[in-house]
């Protein structure tokens, strides 16, 4: 069964950058699509950012392009998010998610696209 596992959140001012990871244990995701997505108080899980099994197609929302960069290490089972420029509206618990044994997603936007959550971790930019 496979764990995956959010680090590298924090409170941050506007401006400032954070590094989140992802690390998967107990099976190997270098063959499943991966993604971000968050959640803000009281409102819906929202994409972030997708990558796909070999690196070769990323996709941003549009509110984040350009600032944050989705990467990932298959040899070390773990994705990034590159964030930059943070706004207080990046505020949010964020999350990766995975896509098992797949390219990539039929519609990364739609959460019920994920076979396979991390437990999020917070992410607060104040202003």
């Amino acid at each position: 069964q496979v764990q995956l596992v959010e680090s590298g959140g924090g409170l941050m001012q506007a401006g400032g950058s954070l590094r989140l990871s992802c690390a998967a244990s107990g099976r190997t995701v270098r063959t499943d699509a991966m993604g971000w997505i968050r959640q803000a108080p009281g409102k819906e899980r929202e994409f972030v950012a997708a990558i796909s099994r070999g690196a070769t197609v990323t996709k941003y929302a549009d509110s984040v392009k350009g600032r944050f960069t989705i990467s990932r290490d298959n040899a070390k089972n773990t994705m990034y998010l590159q964030m930059n420029n943070l706004k207080p509206e990046d505020t949010a618990v964020y999350y990766c998610a995975a896509k098992r044994d797949s390219y990539w997603f039929s519609d990364p936007n739609n959460p019920n696209e994920y076979d396979y959550w991390g437990q999020g971790t917070q992410v607060t930019v104040s202003s």
